[in-house]
């Protein structure tokens, strides 16, 4: 749907929480962590997670913002208070059930880091699933998940030391088929090419699909990327049954002249439906 000029939906919110660093020289690598957090709702877990990972950068899908569910509060703001990281989050959607007309609710992606982040802009993605739209004949209540708003990529730059890379924080839809989520990111892969090939782009999220399958795959090496995870066949959720296994549908890609190396998913780790994945990001 469209919205007014200055909607909320369209404002990014930010905070400063990380000190301030005088490196006059980048370092020679970054950590950088990727990962749907449901939400926020084993927060205190999450938080232990992503502190012992000492990342630099953390890129968080499902990231909800004065929801009832996960106690009102600015969860990329607890994060980032607690991390001392800087922070900005992009609304997804604005979650009906979850707030109030004088106190809405929202639900969507926030990058963090512990250098500085400029230029955050939103790309909500032209092609949307009508799945979540409210509908009159179903109640306003929380199983039902009504929503306003749709599936958005968050850009960021992040300045290190007078480098700079930028980051693009993907929740590709999980309605629909991989025809829509493949035009979404298509919209993301387009708009990496206003970057000059001398500056580094981590394309990096939820995607919903399997990345290295052929169509997936081809669009990224056309566009310069190279898989930073690399870890095949890897599932990056938990099995949802006995006779189920995982969907390898966390991934990030990252564009030259850096290099990834050390990649892992983090299948121990349950605080989430989904399993973080990281990575080194080396020159």
């Amino acid at each position: 749907m469209a919205w007014p000029n200055n909607s909320p939906m369209d404002q990014i919110i930010s905070g400063n929480f990380a000190p301030s660093r005088w490196a006059t020289c980048p370092p020679s690598s970054l950590r950088i962590v990727d990962w749907n957090i449901d939400r926020g709702l084993q927060l205190s877990a999450v938080t232990d997670f992503l502190a012992n990972t000492k990342a630099d950068i953390l890129i968080l899908q499902e990231v909800d913002l004065n929801a009832r569910r996960t106690h009102y509060l600015n969860i990329a703001e607890e994060i980032g208070r607690k991390l001392q990281m800087n922070y900005v989050f992009g609304r997804e959607f604005q979650e009906l059930t979850q707030g109030s007309k004088d106190s809405p609710a929202y639900h969507g992606q926030a990058t963090l880091s512990k250098w500085p982040i400029s230029n955050p802009r939103l790309i909500r993605f032209s092609r949307q699933s009508h799945f979540w739209q409210p509908h009159w004949f179903l109640p306003n209540i929380e199983p039902f998940q009504e929503r306003l708003g749709g599936r958005i990529a968050l850009i960021a730059q992040i300045n290190v030391a007078g480098g700079k890379f930028v980051t693009y924080n993907l929740h590709l839809e999980s309605r629909g088929s991989n025809a829509l989520r493949i035009s979404q990111l298509g919209e993301v892969l387009s708009d990496a090419t206003r970057y000059d090939a001398g500056c580094p782009v981590i394309v990096s999220g939820d995607l919903n699909l399997d990345a290295s399958r052929e169509a997936v795959a081809f669009a990224f090496a056309k566009a310069g990327f190279q898989d930073a995870v690399k870890s095949p066949h890897t599932p990056t959720t938990p099995a949802r049954g006995l006779f189920e296994v995982g969907r390898q549908i966390d991934w990030a890609f990252i564009r030259t002249p850096v290099r990834a190396c050390s990649g892992h998913v983090h299948s121990r780790v349950r605080a989430s439906d989904h399993y973080p994945i990281s990575f080194m990001m080396t020159k």
